[in-house]
């Protein structure tokens, strides 16, 4: 056999395991995996001194297309991911018009399929008794699962998420818990996940009005706007709710001591709940206020370094299992508000591997944890395992090569995302992902996008599949 391509010599990292391989590819899918020394290649990729992962997955992404293509687009956001490494995105449905039934699930399709650099899933959005009937379709329709924006409503004319709609007129609102209790066993019966956004709205709308009217106008009064306990609560609610309707919940953006021990509890019950965390609160805390400012201004909100403390040992240990960027851009013009009236979210797609890796250089998380973290679980809960997530034969050839003694400055001028507002400029690294295979094409080689879009929408292809314990040693 003559493959297409050989990678030849690298270091295999799995969440179990690091060994030494050659890879072969032929027809976009891993042919073999092993000592191909004797074999023939059109082309060979030169791995050795480097580390092969699988492809990446970025499970939580918010491309803003359509709708908000003035912030980002999928062109943009495609190829930041494919400079940061990142092979398969996972897109968010709060686009305009969002991502609530069939024929706006195919039409998002169409939109970005000729935009993407890398391969990507969409989720449905869950709206309670607005779209319940919608949910079946979406899943047939190829949706890796959905998502509740916990407490939010929705503008009907906008067709925007609002938080605050007590005194709106026109707009959806949020499902009660008795429509997100029915929401749920559908999601569960079609053997999809449900990812949530967890926070108390009732808490927060209460204390950010006394915060405001008492003048709190720093970072301190923000965070006292939204306490852990507001997380809490909703993470408890979802819980108790997801067990009872059968279903697999997803707790997105953890940045919490107190969401932490909330999913870990669930897990040791043995209950279908995972958790993630995204690299803002493993980086930043609430110190870097002063330096950053509302730029680093995302929700849930970065926390104290005892949250962050817990959150790295939780990556360790299992109690977390996935880390996702929560890329959600903003215009320079649209964040220069205060730490009320500027709006949450920042890039961070191309900036998530880098730091992720740069933490494995510093001992704070091992490779192998890092592929298991961005690779093989989120493909088990979005229905992807087996064709994403692993390096194995069979599997589609999607690879991150990393370089663990590459170092990297973040500049803005240097990402690729429309837009440049992050809060890590400036910062430094070890460890850099070199190069990136998009079902057996080379879509990245030190840190620039090649070629054209050549991505396509990933349809599950399996139900939610447990995530498995930490093996011992990684």
């Amino acid at each position: 056999m003559v493959y297409e391509w050989i990678l030849r010599g690298g270091a295999v990292v799995t969440p179990s395991e690091t060994y030494t391989a050659d890879i072969g590819i032929r027809d976009g899918k891993i042919a073999a995996v092993g000592d191909l020394r004797g074999a023939s290649a059109e082309r060979v990729y030169d791995a050795r001194g480097k580390y092969v992962l699988p492809g990446l997955i970025d499970e939580h992404v918010h491309s803003r297309d359509p709708g908000l293509t003035h912030k980002e687009d999928f062109y943009h956001a495609t190829r930041a991911a494919a400079a940061g490494g990142i092979t398969t995105i996972l897109e968010m449905p709060n686009c305009i018009p969002p991502v609530v039934d069939a024929a706006s699930f195919r039409g998002r399709v169409a939109e970005l399929e000729s935009k993407a650099f890398v391969d990507f899933g969409l989720f449905g959005m869950v709206l309670g008794d607005e779209n319940a009937d919608d949910l079946a379709p979406m899943a047939e329709a190829g949706a890796v699962g959905f998502k509740l924006f916990w407490g939010y409503a929705l503008d009907r004319r906008t067709k925007t998420l609002v938080y605050d709609a007590s005194a709106r007129e026109g707009t959806v609102p949020p499902p009660d818990e008795g429509q997100i209790f029915e929401a749920f066993r559908i999601a569960g019966r079609l053997g999809r996940a449900v990812a949530v956004h967890a926070e108390n709205r009732e808490l927060i709308l209460h204390l950010t009005e006394r915060e405001r009217a008492a003048g709190g106008h720093d970072y301190a009064a923000f965070l006292r706007s939204r306490p852990p306990v507001n997380e809490v609560l909703t993470i408890q609610a979802g819980i108790a709710l997801a067990r009872a309707a059968g279903v697999h919940l997803h707790v997105l953006h953890i940045p919490t001591a107190d969401g932490v021990e909330a999913v870990s509890e669930a897990r040791r019950r043995g209950w279908a709940v995972t958790g993630e965390t995204c690299p803002h609160y493993l980086f930043l805390t609430d110190e870097d206020y002063a330096r950053v400012g509302v730029r680093m201004k995302i929700l849930p909100p970065v926390r104290e370094k005892r949250h962050q403390d817990r959150l790295w040992e939780a990556l360790r240990s299992g109690d977390l299992q996935a880390v996702g960027s929560d890329h959600s851009p903003h215009t320079e013009e649209e964040k220069r508000g205060d730490v009320w009236t500027a709006p949450a979210g920042f890039c961070g797609v191309q900036t998530a591997v880098p730091l992720m890796l740069d933490a494995v250089s510093r001992g704070l998380l091992t490779l192998n944890r890092l592929v298991a973290l961005m690779a093989e679980n989120p493909a088990r809960i979005w229905g992807l395992y087996g064709v994403k997530g692993v390096v194995r034969p069979g599997a589609d050839a999607d690879f991150t090569i990393v370089d663990m003694e590459k170092t990297w400055t973040v500049r803005g001028e240097a990402l690729y995302s429309k837009s440049r507002v992050q809060p890590y400029e400036g910062w430094s690294g070890r460890g850099a992902p070199v190069a990136a295979f998009l079902r057996g094409r080379l879509i990245m080689e030190n840190g620039k996008p090649l070629g054209k879009p050549v991505g396509r929408l990933v349809r599950p292809s399996t139900k939610v599949m447990p995530v498995p314990p930490v093996p011992k040693g990684s």
